[in-house]
């Protein structure tokens, strides 16, 4: 009997730190397209039942202080270190969906999901439109 309490207590924990593990709120780092070089770190984090996403930090040497200069509205001329970039998702299964992420290089908005692909790999599709025009990114959660 002692044992099956333990072993069930040692499920538990597994159970929790899974299901912890399974979100796709943290920090994430993300690479360039062309480069494949780390640029930033951005943090996605759950707001009344809503996924966001925000700058934290600048990687590329040279450009941590950088505006986004292209951008519209209230984001122009604003520092990318903290700019909201995805706004928005709503759940829809396993997929965040049906919000917008902002690409502070050229200041455009497009269409957005994520999906967690692992616990620490998170794949970012930007599109116009249709999911079929557009690009993916996969990002690398950072530890904690």
């Amino acid at each position: 009997m002692k044992k099956l309490l333990v072993y069930g207590i040692f499920l538990l924990f597994v159970g929790i730190q899974s299901g912890q593990s399974q979100t796709v709120t943290g920090k994430w780092k993300t690479f360039d397209d062309e480069t494949g070089a780390a640029k930033s770190i951005v943090e996605i984090y759950e707001k009344n039942d809503k996924i966001y996403g925000r700058v934290l930090e600048i990687l590329e040497k040279g450009k941590e202080d950088k505006i986004c200069e292209k951008c519209k509205g209230a984001k122009k001329d604003k520092p990318i270190k903290g700019l909201v970039i995805i706004e928005g998702l709503t759940k829809d299964g396993d997929t965040w969906e049906d919000g917008t992420i902002l690409d502070p290089k050229n200041g455009k908005e497009y269409k957005c999901h994520i999906t967690l692909e692992s616990a620490n790999k998170l794949k970012v599709r930007g599109y116009i439109g249709v999911s079929l025009l557009g690009r993916t990114q996969y990002w690398t959660r950072v530890d904690k």
